[in-house]
């Protein structure tokens, strides 16, 4: 059975629930079923318009972003959601902020919903630097089912491990 790095926290009534669906490999059908639809952002432009039209429909008078790039370079038992940044340099007599969004590789090719929760969750950080009920309330007012989401996609980042462990080969004996 594997660990479930990515529920850390969750209640031990809800991860032996996950656990039974994933001894009875039932996780990856079900999550195939609630999340078919693929997004269709593929690259890093498509991905930058992606998040400021999002920025712009519920984050107006939030800052404008410089950057915003999938990252294969990014731990994702690390930086589960992406990263955000915000750089300050001293150009002349200005200070000049870059503000960057840096979302994992894995989810290049994950479901549009955990591709929108993401983004939220890093918009929000615009506002709102540390996890507390402002940054999540601000999460759910840009997408009312984040909560459900989150969870969701962690779900889904366990899934991936498990497929991932199933196609390495077994280690020979010496």
């Amino acid at each position: 059975m594997p660990e479930l790095k990515y529920l850390a926290g969750y209640d031990a009534h809800l991860l032996d629930q996950v656990r039974a669906m994933i001894h009875s490999d039932r996780l990856g059908p079900w999550l195939r079923e609630r999340y078919e639809q693929p997004h269709d952002v593929r690259n890093d432009g498509a991905l930058y318009q992606y998040v400021v039209g999002l920025k712009d429909r519920h984050m107006r008078k939030a800052p404008p972003l410089d950057k915003v790039v999938f990252d294969n370079r990014l731990q994702v038992v690390r930086h589960a959601l992406g990263t955000h940044t915000s750089i300050s340099r001293v150009q002349g007599a200005r200070l000049k902020a870059s503000r960057e969004i840096r979302i994992a590789g894995v989810f290049r090719d994950a479901p549009h919903s955990f591709l929108r929760m993401i983004v939220v969750h890093e918009l929000a950080h615009l506002r709102e630097s540390a996890h507390n009920r402002a940054f999540y309330q601000l999460c759910a007012h840009m997408e009312p089912d984040y909560h459900q989401l989150e969870f969701d996609m962690r779900l889904y980042l366990t899934q991936l491990e498990i497929d991932r462990r199933k196609q390495l080969p077994p280690i020979a004996d010496p």
